[in-house]
């Protein structure tokens, strides 16, 4: 199987030669690696030039776009502009960000993944993270049955019937409420363990904050669900903060009429879905 990655990167200096480093050990090498230098004002322009120079696998696209690091639309829209450089010969195509390290058989695993079932449309392993004491702790906070993010891989049929990413915060959940709508599953594996350098959110700007419950609106949750969802993020990081922040971003996506990110039919299969989830899990 052949396979894309494209990196968004911004201001990564201090993580992305190990990340390119990882992808350089894979047992299964992609067919090209597309690093979009989105508005890097470190150095991470000139280590990826580096690269570039000494590996051919790997193509440099420059973008200008805002300073703030912001969830959702700023990652998407890089990954949209390495997308455009990229022709469509490949099996199964790979966002993935640029301050993880991979273990070395990591794509021949999400090849294995993909090959095994073509109704199979995102792959992916779990995200561990160095606690205080030097210990790789797995870092989960979604379901089991869950793809982070910051390592996803799309099968080429899948990526084509959601018609990609979307560029807004919950991109990295409607793509699989999307996948499921179009009957495609979604597969993890807990052998593959991904080292995330940087802890979840750290670097995002503080406006982000609301932006949870914007997407909770924007993906048709609705208020009920939306309350529900909050309420359990809420809990789990152990900030009630989290659920008043959550509300205060639907509420005003909703007086602001922001458009939504799926259709109405879309919405209706969403929500059902997670009714049939919690319902799931009280039984």
């Amino acid at each position: 199987m052949m396979y894309y990655i494209i990196i968004p990167a911004h201001n990564e200096e201090a993580f992305i030669a190990k990340t390119l480093d990882s992808i350089l050990h894979q047992t299964k090498k992609p067919k090209q690696v597309v690093i979009v230098n989105d508005n890097s004002t470190d150095t991470t322009a000139s280590i990826i030039n580096s690269y570039a120079k000494k590996y051919p696998i790997f193509k440099i696209v420059n973008t200008t776009s805002s300073t703030k690091h912001m969830p959702g639309s700023k990652v998407v829209n890089a990954f949209n502009k390495g997308l455009a450089v990229i022709d469509s010969k490949y099996d199964f195509i790979v966002k993935l960000d640029a301050d993880i390290i991979l273990p070395n058989n990591y794509f021949e695993e999400i090849a294995s993944i993909f090959m095994s079932n073509q109704k199979i449309g995102i792959a992916g392993g779990f995200a561990y993270e160095e606690d205080k004491d030097g210990n790789w702790i797995l870092n989960h906070p979604m379901n089991k049955d869950h793809v982070r993010g910051a390592f996803k891989a799309y099968s080429k049929s899948c990526f084509n019937k959601i018609n990609g990413l979307r560029s807004a915060m919950g991109w990295d959940t409607v793509d699989e409420l999307l996948a499921q709508y179009h009957n495609f599953t979604i597969v993890t594996n807990n052998n593959l363990k991904v080292k995330h350098l940087r802890p979840t959110g750290n670097a995002y700007n503080k406006q982000a904050k609301l932006l949870q419950g914007q997407a909770m609106y924007r993906m048709r949750y609705g208020f009920t669900i939306s309350c529900i969802a909050s309420l359990k993020m809420a809990l789990k990081q152990k900030k009630a903060a989290v659920f008043l922040d959550n509300l205060t971003g639907y509420k005003n996506a909703k007086k602001e009429k922001l458009p939504f990110l799926v259709t109405p039919e879309e919405g209706n299969f969403i929500r059902n879905l997670r009714w049939k989830n919690i319902k799931r899990k009280l039984v």
